[in-house]
């Protein structure tokens, strides 16, 4: 296709939103998008639709004559809305998309058996409601069907993305990797602001008050790399301070087991004086 094709977006929720917008700026036409249902899923779309000058509809009513379809349903959802659209176009050279994280392009299985060209493509990124994070530098990893895969890689290009290979059999420790970046690291944030509270300060000024110190945290670790942005009393060595830890930390036991675990990694992975008193310590 000389032409960009043109997409429709089978979703309206917060991957939906930060794709389409930059979608459209990079020349791609929005066609259509197809929530799953009535009410409050019906009206996002109607939402997004006006933004990228598209149409929007259900899934039941959907007739998709876009080129790209791309998926952006919760994981659960994704072969049933294959499933619901597998009569709303003729799918014969047609690119449909998914953005699972854990799954494989079989998902749209039975798109393919129409004729489709499949394939799934995840940003490695978090999207959550009132946020639209940019996508240039974003990885993309992409697996699939060679015809669907190399229309992916070509959009994620347009969007100033970064697509990478990833097998299949890799998809789901692929997005493990994602948990530990992004949503476990919230979790470790909220167990944080619990010692704050715990230290007698309120969770609004623990969350301003560590901004710099994680801040400055990342850009060591993006700049240095881990063990070299590896600071505190484990590199040190200091036994007496890691035990006062662990005997106030007995006051919030969850949080106390999330420090313990945490040290444990650290002690496998990262540079420590006195390991095998510290872990000793853990142990008891």
């Amino acid at each position: 296709m000389s032409a960009k094709p043109h997409v429709a977006i089978v979703g309206a929720g917060n991957l939906a939103g930060a794709l389409a917008l930059p979608l459209s700026r990079a020349g791609y036409r929005i066609d259509l998008i197809v929530s799953r249902g009535p009410g409050a899923p019906s009206q996002r779309a109607r939402r997004l639709a006006r933004e990228v000058e598209a149409s929007a509809t259900v899934l039941a009513e959907a007739r998709i004559r876009a080129e790209i379809v791309w998926f952006c349903v919760p994981d659960a959802a994704i072969a049933g809305a294959a499933r619901a659209l597998s009569k709303a176009a003729h799918w014969k050279g047609k690119v449909a998309l998914h953005s699972s994280g854990a799954l494989t392009s079989d998902e749209l299985g039975v798109l393919r058996e129409r004729g489709a060209s499949v394939a799934s493509v995840h940003p490695l990124m978090t999207f959550v409601k009132g946020s639209r994070p940019p996508l240039a530098g974003v990885p993309f990893a992409i697996e699939g069907d060679q015809n669907a895969a190399r229309a992916a890689r070509s959009i994620v290009r347009d969007l100033r993305g970064q697509p990478f290979t990833i097998r299949r059999r890799q998809k789901e420790m692929y997005h493990a990797w994602g948990m530990f970046a992004s949503p476990l690291l919230t979790a470790l944030l909220a167990a944080t602001e619990n010692v704050a509270v715990a230290a007698g300060v309120s969770r609004n000024a623990a969350r301003k008050r560590m901004l710099p110190i994680l801040m400055q945290t990342l850009s060591n670790y993006a700049r240095l790399g881990a063990s070299a942005s590896f600071s505190g009393p484990i590199p040190r060595g200091d036994i007496e301070t890691v035990k006062k830890h662990l005997k106030v930390l007995s006051k919030i036991e969850a949080e106390q087991n999330v420090y313990i675990a945490l040290v444990r990694a650290a002690l496998r992975n990262l540079p420590a004086k006195r390991r095998a008193d510290l872990e000793r310590i853990l142990k008891a």
